[in-house]
């Protein structure tokens, strides 16, 4: 409690272009190792980049999404150090003139708002990725990442704890998925981030000496890695040792960050400007164009789903989140008007469904519109909600709409008064005590009844009528 934390980030977004920056090769993730790849992204002496135009469009949407300085002249540099997967010895990056600056995003933790500030935002090449012989007989390198289009976001130092950071981040993964400028698949290395982290005692003014985590692709991994440093570093303090300036690596498995190099800094790059790419000029007409193009973002979705649709500001913060779960949220919403209802689904069990099958929205085998019909026929008095949850468990297994399911496995409500009142008098007859229970006061046996009557329905019942008639019963 006697320390106070300082968080910086800097995240690397993978661009959703379908070819890298500097060539006509695909971005497709996932192909055998080292075809997708030229002379131009492997390094090849003479073979010259050219910049795709559409990386400086979808840079200058996330500049303008998160509150940006857009410079009319910009241009790249490059950036040299020595790694296996860098075939030229350097990344083209940008130093000095970078396309977007001075910006902010607004997160939200434990109901407290608060800005972090963008210092700026660069468009880079990626590097390659080495796999390494985990019985340690070498590694091997595939270059089909390298070149693949990259956009960094860099924080000012306003971050001060784990849960500010994860919220950062969701925030610009919900931005940048909104824009469609990234697909922001963390687990395919679509967005990560670096953690600069440093302590200091509170009150100082000073920064203290910073180390920068690596490549963190999970929010759970940022959370774990950023709690390991803090504890490292103050026991360090505490135990009078100096914290070292360096790069280090997170063990998600173990749990644990272990240093992996002195950190550089900016001299060390020896960064000059790119002779072979010309400097990049955006007209007023084009930045303005783009600016008036923006889709709606998370923000103002969120606004309008509360304003104008009566959602909570919880369910429309967790709706909005996602754009892939917004929009099923509107399209379920074109065939049904109970808009709380639909969130309710989508945040329980539909969420949980995905997670337990690891299953992406867009590859659910229902359309919206039928998660839209479900709440129709419980809204209708048709299927009872216990009925619906089965129905859903079979929607996401078979794919068929809920009225089909419904009518094949006879799930329709019981609403018939006279087949209601068997129903209550077969269960009364068989449990005296719960009757006896209900006289000397206790509420729960109504429950237990009712309860007992689902089950003797098949969960067929409507559970209102029950209710009813089974205090009409037990008050004569």
């Amino acid at each position: 409690m006697d320390y106070e934390v300082v968080i910086g980030l800097e995240v690397h977004a993978e661009l959703a272009t379908k070819t890298k920056i500097y060539c006509g090769c695909s971005t497709e993730f996932g192909g055998d190792p080292n075809t997708h790849c030229c002379p131009v992204c492997t390094g090849m002496p003479g073979a010259l980049p050219v910049l795709n135009k559409k990386v400086v469009e979808y840079a200058v949407k996330a500049g303008l999404a998160m509150n940006c300085e857009i410079a009319r002249d910009s241009k790249q540099d490059r950036k040299n150090y020595f790694y296996p997967d860098l075939p030229k010895a350097y990344q083209i990056s940008q130093f000095d003139m970078p396309l977007c600056e001075n910006g902010h995003v607004e997160i939200e933790v434990d109901g407290q708002k608060k800005n972090i500030g963008i210092t700026r935002i660069h468009i880079e090449e990626d590097a390659g990725k080495l796999n390494h012989d985990q019985y340690g007989g070498g590694a091997l390198v595939d270059l089909n990442r390298a070149c693949v289009p990259l956009i960094e976001i860099v924080s000012e130092p306003d971050i001060r704890s784990a849960e500010e950071a994860k919220a950062y981040v969701e925030k610009l993964k919900s931005i940048l998925e909104y824009l469609e400028v990234s697909d922001c698949k963390m687990q395919e290395g679509s967005l990560r981030a670096d953690v600069n982290l440093s302590i200091r005692k509170k009150g100082e003014t000073k920064f203290g000496t910073r180390t920068e985590t690596k490549n963190l692709n999970s929010f759970r991994s940022i959370v774990r890695a950023i709690e390991f440093e803090i504890e490292r570093q103050i026991e360090a303090v505490e135990n009078g040792e100096e914290i070292y300036q360096e790069t280090r690596r997170w063990d998600d498995d173990r749990g644990i960050g272990y240093a992996m190099r002195t950190k550089e800094n900016a001299d060390d790059y020896r960064y000059f400007p790119e002779p072979d790419l010309s400097l990049i000029k955006l007209s007023e007409d084009y930045i303005n164009n783009l600016k008036d193009n923006l889709p709606e973002m998370p923000d103002s979705r969120k606004a309008r789903y509360v304003s104008e649709l009566g959602l909570p500001e919880y369910d429309a913060t967790i709706i909005t989140a996602s754009k892939k779960m917004a929009d099923f949220f509107e399209g379920a919403l074109t065939v049904c008007s109970n808009a709380k209802s639909i969130s309710n689904w989508l945040m329980g069990d539909f969420t949980r469904l995905l997670g337990e099958k690891e299953m992406e929205i867009e590859n659910v085998p229902f359309s919206a519109q039928d998660l839209g019909e479900l709440v129709n026929l419980i809204d209708s008095g048709k299927i009872s909600s216990a009925i619906a949850k089965k129905v859903f468990e079979e929607m996401f297994e078979s794919g068929k709409q809920p009225k089909v399911i419904v009518e094949e496995k006879g799930l329709v409500q019981i609403s018939d008064e006279g087949a209601i009142k068997e129903i209550v008098l077969k269960v009364l007859e068989n449990n005296p005590q719960s009757i006896a229970d209900f006289k000397a006061g206790k509420d729960k046996a109504l429950g237990f009844l009712v309860g007992q009557a689902m089950k003797e329905s098949r969960g067929k019942a409507n559970p209102q009528m029950l209710n009813k008639m089974f205090l009409e019963e037990l008050n004569k």
